[in-house]
């Protein structure tokens, strides 16, 4: 399996611009992809907490995006998302949750994007944990890219 390269626009240097953090607009930012899969039907997203005390906090869950080199920026809150997709309940929520550690700390948030060979049928209320399971053997191609965010 070839990996993934992802881009991200809204992580500079390794480190999330303020509008993309809860502490600033919190939107979710632009990805870019490089060398997807042609067979790619569906693409998912995860944003996870590596550095919170519950082993990667999830922030953001969402899947059946249409399979395209980009994932737009600014995805509306909502179980559903214009042009396809279903965001799954992460931090409470069907919408991106953007870092927002502690005043005074720094954390790590990874982004992984994976690209899926069919859509899934999975309902909105599902968490990350129903996702990965019901993602598996659908998997054709997966990569990451990591920033870190200090409040």
């Amino acid at each position: 399996m070839e990996a993934l390269a992802i881009r991200c626009p809204g992580v500079e240097n390794g480190t999330f611009l303020l509008d993309h953090t809860g502490r600033g607009r919190d939107l979710s930012p632009e990805l870019i992809l490089e060398n997807l899969s042609p067979a790619a039907v569906t693409l998912a997203v995860t944003l996870e907490d590596m550095s919170h005390p519950i082993k990667n906090f999830t922030h953001w869950v969402i899947w059946n995006l249409p399979a395209a080199d980009r994932i737009p920026g600014a995805i509306p809150a909502g179980k559903t998302v214009p042009g396809g997709g279903v965001q799954g309940v992460a931090y409470g929520l069907h919408r991106y949750a953007g870092p927002k550690p502690p005043r005074r700390t720094q954390h790590t948030y990874r982004f992984t994007v994976y690209a899926l060979d069919c859509a899934l049928d999975l309902s909105p209320a599902s968490r990350k944990k129903a996702f990965l399971r019901a993602a598996e053997g659908h998997v054709l191609q997966h990569g990451s890219i990591s920033g870190i965010f200090s409040s």
